[in-house]
Parts: C-alpha cells; sequence; structure tokens
C-alpha cells in the first residue's frame, strides 16, 4: 500500500498543474466521468454528499451542482485550499476541509451519499478506507468509488497501455515539474485489481447491491455499493 507521507508530498508539489494535467491527459474525458458518478448517485437537492479524497474539488462541484449539500475532504492542504475559489457564490452550501479519509470527520450514518475519484488507490489501506466509509453513510445509503482500471485487453489495450506508461509519464513530468509523480500513477493503476475484484472488497467490506460500470472503453470504471437497510423494528 502507499506510503501516506509520500503520498501527501506528491500531491503538494503538484497541486498547482494538477487540474490542467487531468484536462490535458485525458482530453477532457474525466468531466464525463464526474457526470456519470453523480448520474448513477441519484443525488439532488436535499442530498448529503460526502466527498472523500475531494482534491480540488471538481467531484463536489459536480454534486453540488446537483443541488446537493456537500463536504468534500482531502488530506493534501495544497489540494483542498485550491477548490473554495473554484466553488463560488453559487455553490456556498458546498464546505472543504482537510482530513483524512480513514477517519473522516464526519459523524456515522450522517450522509446519503459517499463518493471517491481516484483517491481509494492511494490510501494505506484501501479496505479500511471502505469500512470507514461504510460508516459515514445512512443505512441504505450509497458510496461510489470511480478509479482508474488496469489496462484493457485487445488492440486498444495495446494502444491505450502505449500511452498511459510511456507518453503520459512523460507529458505529465514535463508540464508539472515531477516527473515521478506522473510515474507513480500508471504504476499503481497496474498494480490496482480488476473491477470484479474490487466489487468483492467492497462486498466483503459490508456492502450490497454492488455494480459496476466500466468507462470510456474499460480505462476506468465507476463502482457502487449501499449500506444495508437496518431491519424495521
Amino acid at each position: 500500500m502507499p506510503d501516506p507521507r509520500e503520498v501527501r508530498s506528491m500531491f503538494s508539489r503538484i497541486a498547482g498543474r494538477y487540474d490542467l494535467l487531468n484536462r490535458i491527459l485525458s482530453v477532457g474525458i474525466d468531466r464525463s466521468w464526474r457526470r456519470e458518478a453523480v448520474r448513477r448517485s441519484g443525488a439532488g437537492r436535499g442530498s448529503v454528499v460526502v466527498d472523500a479524497c475531494c482534491g480540488t474539488g471538481d467531484l463536489s462541484l459536480e454534486f453540488a451542482a446537483a443541488g446537493a449539500r456537500v463536504l468534500g475532504v482531502d488530506f493534501t492542504r495544497e489540494m483542498v485550499r485550491l477548490a473554495p475559489p473554484k466553488a463560488g457564490p453559487a455553490h456556498a452550501a458546498t464546505l472543504f476541509t482537510h482530513g483524512d479519509a480513514l477517519q473522516l470527520p464526519v459523524r456515522s450514518a450522517s450522509a446519503d451519499v459517499l463518493s471517491v475519484a481516484f483517491g481509494v488507490r492511494n490510501l494505506a489501506d484501501a479496505h479500511a478506507g471502505l469500512r470507514e466509509f461504510r460508516r459515514v453513510v445512512r443505512p441504505g445509503g450509497m458510496v461510489l468509488v470511480l478509479e482508474f482500471s488496469p489496462p484493457p485487453r485487445g488492440w486498444f489495450g495495446k494502444l491505450y497501455s502505449f500511452y498511459f506508461l510511456r507518453v503520459l509519464p512523460k507529458i505529465g513530468g514535463w508540464i508539472s515539474g515531477d516527473a515521478e509523480a506522473y510515474r507513480y500513477l500508471p504504476r499503481t493503476v497496474s498494480a490496482w485489481p480488476a473491477p470484479d475484484e474490487f466489487r468483492a472488497w467492497m462486498e466483503r467490506a459490508g456492502f450490497e447491491q454492488c455494480g459496476h460500470r466500466r468507462l470510456s472503453m474499460g480505462i476506468a470504471a465507476l463502482h457502487w455499493g449501499r449500506r444495508p437497510a437496518e431491519p424495521a423494528a
């Protein structure tokens, strides 16, 4: 599992170029992935959403645009402090705070939805993170995990692997000035479980109705599961 001190240091170094690189390296596709996460969640006006590992707030603001009340949490101060200026007065009810996804500063069973985009892979203990996410959502509430997947098979997988393993690290390192940060990304994605295996992780953490949808020919996946409803008295 990643060393949290090294991960925090890495994201601190690239915070200022993080949004720009996301747009360039994904060719803007990451925006459609976040919109799909919000759509799948069913969150709308009045919903309470906790966005763990929120980074600079992109997914948090997608939920806010749908009318949800959102708390974004991230353990890298340099990242999370870039989020409030992006919210502006239109999303004044969206709050951002520094915090650890393994010990979220949120009451148990207080959220309708907990989301995490491209963050579980960076946790020191992904299994503990899933259990913490389950604690935060109310019975019947949903946890959504948006994450890259190991490169798909076939001709597209070969083409994508060449881009992801050879081209992306060079572009990312050149623009960010931190080559190691963009070698870290393909290294951790290649070691990440396939969607079916991650579904099993969610089920072991106590979620039900788990599923996933592959996105953009399998280079990413949206995973979901619900905290079981409490039995009627």
